[in-house]
């Protein structure tokens, strides 16, 4: 199927990001493996020799290891879980209004390990976060980028979970200015995978995308080409994961667990393909426009049309190249002149030049092919039976005969024929004299006039 595209620009300025792709070393991973030495993992990637683990057993030893390696039946893999409970755990026998289990790089890690002046880090993991999950209204963070040494008391970017009216996960920058809020129901009992670009500097460059993996939606989309990264007299940056909550409400809380993996940390420049800001279908004389604006197009390589009838299987209909490099914002246009019968779920799967890949939200039609339809009464003049003709035959009509004074003498509804028959039964009741009929359907209106012999 062939379909019509064209393109048109909005005057407003984009987000310009890298384009490149610069190769250096492989990135390092983490992913459980089964139960058993999970510290003594986590150490071997992100610290050989060291311990990244910060954890409350000083207090709560009995409980054992605060961080396992379990089977998750939705990846079809062993994660990490990570638990807190609220009587028994504080951070590291050191602050007892706060309770901490988290693992981290830090200066003891090797040096693609950690974030430096100039240098681009792309810190790429998996996390779900349970259903009915209990927030505290102070913090609780479950990821961090941290600076080191000089200023280093606040993160500079982290993600929370806060308790509210719905209860919020929120994306904060230099621990003050809350860059996304979205409520945390999109979150719950879902694995989603989140991908962070950071080029450290004054003036750096920050992204952060997440997807929910069961649907490829995205759940967060945030850049930003002109941002502080590290502060002036830090040496360098690095992340921590798990579960960093406060304890001034633990009333709020319950014990708890969030579940882990795949943890990627690369050094380089590497595009990151954003979430598109809008896609919109519209019914337009029996064909279906689509149209979407991309963020970031100067990193975007090409786009997919995808449709599904059931919102589930998408197949690709057509693939459109990006435009490129431009400084303004592209409007992109396809019709789909054959949509199907029914449901008709369109998404926009962007990639960019890495092979980085995703998707928009889903906009639904629902189509319904209009037949052309053939009316005619007969005979005419009448004066036993009214033949009407109709198609299609097989759908409801709602049919109203009047007089020449417009007053309502039959009214009826029904397939054609049943419409035939009714109103030919009352024709005796007639008058001689002029009549009009009028027949609509959801679809269609038809009028015309007869006489009554």
């Amino acid at each position: 199927m062939k379909l019509c595209f064209v393109i048109t620009f909005l005057a407003t300025t984009t987000l310009q990001f890298w384009a490149g792709v610069i190769a250096f070393a492989q990135p390092a991973v983490l992913k459980a493996n089964g139960p058993g030495d999970t510290y003594e993992l986590i150490n071997s990637v992100f610290a050989p020799g060291y311990d990244v683990v910060e954890n409350p057993e000083c207090v709560h030893g009995a409980f054992g290891r605060h961080i396992a390696e379990v089977w998750d039946a939705g990846l079809n893999a062993f994660v990490f879980e990570f638990y807190s409970h609220v009587a028994q755990d504080n951070d590291r026998c050191i602050s007892f209004d706060r309770q901490r289990i988290e693992i981290k790089t830090y200066d003891k890690s090797p040096d693609s390990l950690i974030g430096t002046r100039g240098e681009t880090i792309t810190y790429k993991w998996l996390f779900k976060i349970p259903v009915g999950f209990k927030a505290s209204s102070n913090f609780t963070h479950i990821h961090q980028i941290k600076p080191v040494n000089g200023d280093d008391g606040d993160p500079l970017f982290t993600l929370t979970v806060r308790k509210g009216n719905p209860n919020k996960l929120e994306l904060i920058h230099d621990n003050r200015t809350k860059v996304v809020i979205v409520n945390l129901s999109l979150f719950e009992g879902e694995w989603v995978e989140a991908t962070e670009v950071i080029k450290v500097g004054g003036s750096g460059t920050y992204s952060m995308l997440i997807r929910r993996l069961s649907d490829n939606a995205t759940l967060i989309s945030y850049s930003n080409a002109n941002l502080l990264t590290i502060r002036s007299d830090n040496d360098f940056i690095r992340p921590k994961w798990g579960i960093y909550r406060s304890l001034l409400n633990a009333q709020d809380l319950r014990d708890d667990a969030i579940r882990f993996n795949g943890f990627s940390i690369e050094e380089g420049e590497k595009p990151l393909a954003v979430s598109l800001m809008d896609i919109k279908a519209v019914l337009i004389h029996q064909k279906v426009e689509i149209s979407w604006i991309p963020l970031n197009e100067s990193i975007s390589t090409y786009f997919l049309l995808e449709r599904s009838q059931d919102g589930q299987l998408f197949n690709t209909v057509e693939r459109v190249n990006s435009v490129g490099n431009t400084s303004v914002s592209p409007t992109y246009k396809l019709i789909d002149p054959s949509p199907l019968t029914g449901h008709n779920f369109y998404r926009i799967k962007q990639v960019d030049a890495a092979g980085q890949n995703v998707y928009s939200k889903i906009s639904a039609i629902q189509f319904h092919p209009v037949v052309e339809s053939v009316f005619r009464i007969y005979p005419n003049p009448v004066h036993k039976f009214l033949q009407i003709q109709l198609y299609p035959v097989d759908i409801i009509y709602h049919a109203v005969v009047s007089d020449i004074l417009g007053r309502s003498i039959i009214s009826c509804s029904g397939t054609p024929g049943n419409l035939s028959n009714t109103i030919s039964l009352k024709l005796d009741q007639l008058k001689t004299g002029m009549y009009f009929i009028k027949i609509a359907s959801d679809h269609a209106f038809y009028s015309s006039r007869f006489y009554k012999n």
